[in-house]
């Protein structure tokens, strides 16, 4: 007989977890696990990685999910394994080997073809991917052995370092670090170099070693997580404005910040900007002393001296912020 499980007491939680994400686990079973552990009301990720990735998953809690789509467009940074002479159905190392061929190609040709993906190009997104055609997932399609039409999409590749290759042996491969645009498949693009080399290949390694302003080696594991106490847990925590990287600030006074919460546009002699974070003073009746430092209210945008609001925070989410984790409001 099974004992009865315990039900989780939820609870607000405000704030950016960076996660290391496992080897097989989907990006959403990482985020459950750390939803439960953190006994989390309300949370989302900026972003997936395959099962087969590792590496930076940025995962927001509460008042954090209003801010995740900004971080979509985020440049990201992999290190990956290409398997040369090896070509699968799903241009990774979970699907069926296609075909096999001859690794003939010199240290040269490796170096010549890694500067023509470098740059601008253009990718056709994988069938084993997510993207959607006519509200069906393409792996759906795939899953059903289809193989329906897709458009090529133009991204960028920042940089395309060679870490490390060997082209001899059992498992010829070529290691390397991508520093990409967003909507770049790496799957995609090992297997897109593997073909300009003659012998087709495959992505048996790949981990996600930043996006945008996060570094793996800010993250924590999950197994890690799990073995703090549940105030360290919290701890782990950067605040909601982490996913703010790169916006302009802009801080109001008491009437203004009030007005603004209620979805107010305010004058004021702001350059134009398409990226701000606005602080103000904390809202009335948040449990906070007066000489507080200023709080995040929201996002906005500036145009010909009008502060437009974007994503605002509530005066509840902001007290609830304050009085779980006061250190998270500043």
């Amino acid at each position: 007989m099974h004992a009865p499980r315990t039900r989780v007491q939820r609870r607000p939680v405000h704030g950016v977890l960076l996660l290391d994400k496992p080897l097989g686990l989907s990006s959403n079973q990482a985020l459950q696990k750390a939803k439960w552990l953190l006994r989390a009301e309300k949370a989302g990720h900026t972003g997936t990685l395959d099962p087969l990735a590792t590496g930076v998953l940025p995962l927001c809690f509460g008042a954090a999910t209003k801010f995740s789509q900004l971080h979509l467009d985020a440049n990201k940074t992999y290190e990956t394994t290409v398997r040369l002479g090896v070509k699968t159905r799903t241009a990774d190392a979970e699907g069926d080997v296609l075909e096999t061929r001859p690794v003939n190609c010199s240290v040269g040709q490796v170096v010549e073809v890694l500067d023509r993906f470098t740059g601008p190009i253009a990718q056709v997104p994988p069938m084993h991917s997510a993207l959607k055609k006519d509200g069906k997932a393409l792996y759906e399609y795939a899953r059903e052995g289809e193989t329906v039409e897709r458009e090529a999409r133009n991204v960028v590749i920042h940089e395309l370092e060679l870490l490390d290759l060997q082209l001899q042996g059992d498992a010829p491969h070529v290691r390397l670090r991508v520093r990409c645009s967003k909507g770049t498949y790496i799957r995609t693009l090992g297997e897109d170099i593997g073909e300009a080399l003659g012998c087709g290949g495959h992505l048996s390694m790949l981990r996600r070693t930043a996006t945008g302003p996060f570094e793996v080696s800010q993250c924590i594991t999950l197994d890690a997580l799990e073995a703090l106490g549940e105030n360290d847990r919290i701890e782990r925590l950067l605040p909601v404005q982490a996913l703010l990287d790169g916006h302009d600030a802009v801080t109001l006074g008491a009437d203004d910040a009030g007005r603004f919460l209620s979805g107010m546009r305010r004058c004021g002699d702001w350059a134009d900007s398409a990226r701000v974070a606005v602080f103000g003073p904390v809202p009335h009746g948040a449990h906070d002393p007066p000489a507080s430092p200023p709080v995040l209210l929201g996002s906005a945008r500036t145009v010909a001296g009008e502060l437009i609001p974007g994503r605002l925070l509530s005066p509840t989410e902001i007290q609830q912020i304050l009085e779980t984790s006061p250190e998270l409001a500043s």
